[in-house]
C-alpha cells in the first residue's frame, strides 16, 4: 500500500524491512476512494490525521470570494498531505482531487509511531516535509520572475523528475491529466497565454501532448530552456549515512 510513498524516502536513505513495514501497516488502516474533481478537505475543516495520495493526483488550492482559484501544489502518488497537520484547529485551504484519487488515511497517533524511536524512519519524513516546503518555494519563484514558457516548461520538468522518481514514468513519457484550466490557475496565466505557451514548446521540439500523455522528447534541453535546477527535490540520497544494514 505504501509502495510509492517507500520509493520516495529511499531517495533520502535505504529503509529496512521493519521500516517498511511500519509505512505499509500505517497505509493499510483506512483508504478511502474519491471521484476525480471533488474535494478531499474543505478550507475551515478541523484536521483529521494525515492523508497519504495511494494513487491518482490531487492538489492544494485557494479560491478567492469571487471564485478565482490558485492551485498551490499537486499532490502525486506517495506524498502526504501535511504530516503535522494535527496542531491547526482548522485548514487554511483545500485540498480536491484532479483524477479519481485512493488515499491512505493515517491517524495522528500512528504517524507519532512511526516516528518514536525510530531515527532513520523519522529523519526520512522530515526529509518529506522539508522537498514539500522546497517545491513551495520553487513555486514562489515561478510565478514571481519566470516568463511564461519558463513558468510552464519548470512545472513540466517538475512533475516528470517526481513521478520519475517514483517509477511512474514510461521513458520520456508519463501521466498529464490537468485541464488548461488547471495548468493556468497553477501558474498565474490565462488559458489562452497557456495553450499559445504550450504550442510554443511543441513546436521546438521539446514536449508533444496526447490526450493525457506528456512527452518531453529532450529533458536536458528543456531544463537548460527554463532555468531548471532539480536540486530543491533533494533526490540525491543526503540521508545515506542513515541507510539500512540491509542495504
Amino acid at each position: 500500500m505504501a509502495e510509492f510513498l517507500i520509493r520516495k524516502l529511499e531517495h533520502f536513505t535505504s529503509l529496512s524491512s521493519e521500516d517498511k513495514l511500519a509505512l505499509d501497516q500505517a497505509a493499510r488502516q483506512r483508504t478511502r476512494r474519491i471521484r476525480s474533481r471533488d474535494d478531499i478537505v474543505h478550507e475551515g475543516d478541523m484536521p483529521q490525521g494525515v492523508n497519504l495520495i495511494l494513487d491518482g493526483w490531487a492538489c492544494r488550492y485557494k479560491t478567492l470570494e469571487d471564485g478565482r482559484r490558485q492551485i498551490i501544489a499537486y499532490l502525486l502518488p506517495g506524498d502526504l498531505c501535511d504530516q503535522t497537520v494535527s496542531v491547526l484547529r482548522e485548514m487554511d485551504h483545500s485540498i480536491g482531487t484532479v483524477t479519481a484519487v485512493t488515499l491512505a488515511e493515517i491517524p495522528t497517533e500512528t504517524m507519532r509511531q512511526l516516528t518514536a524511536g525510530q531515527a532513520r524512519l523519522s529523519q526520512a519524513l522530515a526529509w518529506e516535509s522539508l522537498v514539500t516546503a522546497a517545491i513551495q518555494r520553487e513555486w514562489t519563484v515561478n510565478i514571481g520572475q519566470r516568463t511564461a514558457f519558463e513558468r510552464l516548461g519548470h512545472l513540466l520538468c517538475e512533475l516528470f523528475v517526481r513521478l520519475r522518481a517514483v517509477g511512474l514514468t514510461q521513458g520520456t513519457t508519463c501521466d498529464l491529466p490537468l485541464t488548461q484550466a488547471e495548468i493556468a490557475d497553477t501558474i498565474g496565466l490565462s488559458v489562452v497565454h497557456v495553450n499559445r505557451t504550450l504550442q510554443e514548446l511543441r513546436s521546438v521540439g521539446l514536449i508533444s501532448l496526447r490526450g493525457r500523455e506528456l512527452t518531453i522528447h529532450r529533458l536536458e534541453a528543456l531544463q537548460r530552456a527554463v532555468q531548471f535546477n532539480p536540486n530543491y527535490l533533494h533526490l540525491g540520497r543526503e540521508g545515506r549515512h542513515l541507510d539500512s544494514n540491509e542495504a
